[in-house]
């Protein structure tokens, strides 16, 4: 009996420990690079819980789990999707909608949508959004 106890014990804590490996998003050496050029000179600001909505029009995708709000040169929204968001990138749009204000909040969901076949592919939440901005601006 202490033996299948053990046993359960030893595959729950490699279940944890892929879950957590797999979690980390794929990010390409180019993706990083406009990633670290966009946030180059600048510094992380508190997070907010939502996007104003005139910042939300410039999206740039990083990874599966991290999307980039660009407000002109001086600032950039970065949000890090709460569980990721599957399938976002490539030959799909994220197409959000906002209920209640027109701002893009934390807890908002989008759609990733084929725009050839026209059908939804997955979805994600929306996590804060941290400001970075250079500094002096």
């Amino acid at each position: 009996m202490r033996g299948i106890s053990l046993l359960l014990i030893g595959v729950g804590l490699v279940a944890c420990t892929t879950t957590a490996a797999q979690q980390q998003p794929f990010r390409s050496a180019a993706k990083q690079q406009q990633f670290d050029r966009m946030l180059a000179g600048k510094v992380a600001g508190a997070p907010q819980s939502c996007l104003p909505h005139y910042s939300s029009n410039d999206m740039v995708v990083v990874d599966e789990s991290t999307i980039a709000f660009r407000d002109g040169s001086r600032r950039v929204y970065v949000n890090h999707m709460m569980g990721g968001c599957s399938n976002l990138g490539g030959p799909y749009a994220l197409v959000t909608k906002q209920f209640g204000s027109a701002n893009l909040c934390r807890g908002d969901i989008g759609q990733v949508v084929d725009l050839t076949n026209h059908f939804t592919v997955g979805s994600c939440v929306f996590g804060d959004f941290i400001p970075y901005t250079k500094p002096g601006a």
